[in-house]
């Protein structure tokens, strides 16, 4: 855990003393007096329980101590730095957009509060969301249309150049109206006596659902409806016997206030990483750190 003394002025004095291999040059640099430069060495050492600098006739050199320090004190500084420099950038820009592409499992469970979390970091930032399936959006993506997509990892070979960051793993489930026959007698094989929605060619869960079924040895399933719509599962489902596969993080809400209720079906196979998806060839705008940023926030909140 970080020590809550150490301050901005300590790091910064000790870099720059490294840096001008004198305190009375270092100082002059920050607008200080030696002494108090002295001080906040001192103070800074006292907090860490090791001296960091010697000082000789030929000037300060770092203990072994004060080399490590160093070069984390150092990547403090560039990454703060770099923040100012983002917001700085951001605001000579004035109303700028940032467009991301999300996938139906995050539309509906994370997008909602990771959009109060940019807007609050970003309000002069106008923030664009595309939904869709997987290929649809990391082909806007690879051609520029958009700057980001968060959602489950794709087959290898859609992800070839294309970065991924993991943020958390997620299943499918069945899910069902209330009432449904199948919650009373549960068992994956009947699912065929229904109407199936299941995942489309290019849907990054259609090899997960496949990979289910085949582990419980489902066979065909004459009355498939293929589509990854959660707009039309949400309204279809509940006024229907359809048997609806889809992406935990669709369907949590209309489960948790039963609006739909899920199937206890061992889906445990079809558990996959969900992440960010980017270029890795371009350089980050400051709008997709605060994204992250956001992301990241709205991810520990909901305990994912």
């Amino acid at each position: 855990m970080l020590d809550t003394r150490i301050k901005f002025r300590h790091i910064q004095s000790f870099v720059e003393i490294v840096r001008q291999k004198s305190l009375k040059r270092a100082s002059e640099q920050l607008f200080v007096t030696q002494p108090a430069i002295s001080k906040t060495l001192r103070e800074l050492e006292e907090i860490l329980g090791h001296p960091l600098l010697t000082r000789n006739r030929a000037g300060i050199a770092l203990t072994p101590q004060g080399e490590v320090f160093l070069h984390f004190a150092e990547m403090s500084l560039a990454a703060l730095r770099q923040g100012i420099a983002g917001v700085e950038e951001l605001g000579r820009q004035g109303s700028t957009s940032f467009t991301v592409g999300s996938l139906p499992s995050v539309a509906a469970r994370l997008m909602p509060l990771v959009t109060e979390e940019f807007l609050e970091r970003a309000p002069d930032v106008t923030l664009r969301i595309i939904d869709g399936p997987h290929g649809y959006l990391i082909d806007l993506l690879r051609r520029g249309h958009i700057d980001l997509v968060i959602g489950r990892l794709g087959a290898p070979d859609t992800m070839q150049n294309i970065s991924f960051t993991q943020l958390y793993n997620e299943h499918l489930d069945f899910v069902v109206r209330p009432g449904h026959p199948l919650l009373a007698q549960p068992d994956i094989r009947r699912i065929a006596d229904w109407p199936v929605i299941f995942p489309p060619e290019g849907a990054a869960i259609r090899a997960l659902a496949e990979r289910v079924l085949i582990a419980h040895g489902v066979g065909a399933l004459p009355r498939r409806l293929e589509t990854v719509s959660g707009a039309f599962g949400r309204r279809y489902v509940p006024n229907s016997d359809a048997v609806w596969i889809i992406a935990a993080g669709v369907v949590g809400k209309e489960i948790a206030d039963g609006q739909l209720a899920r199937l206890p079906f061992d889906t445990a196979i079809s558990n996959g990483p969900v992440g960010l998806m980017a270029r890795p060839d371009e350089a980050a705008p400051p709008a997709a750190q605060i994204f992250r940023l956001a992301v990241a926030s709205a991810v520990e909140q909901l305990g994912l």
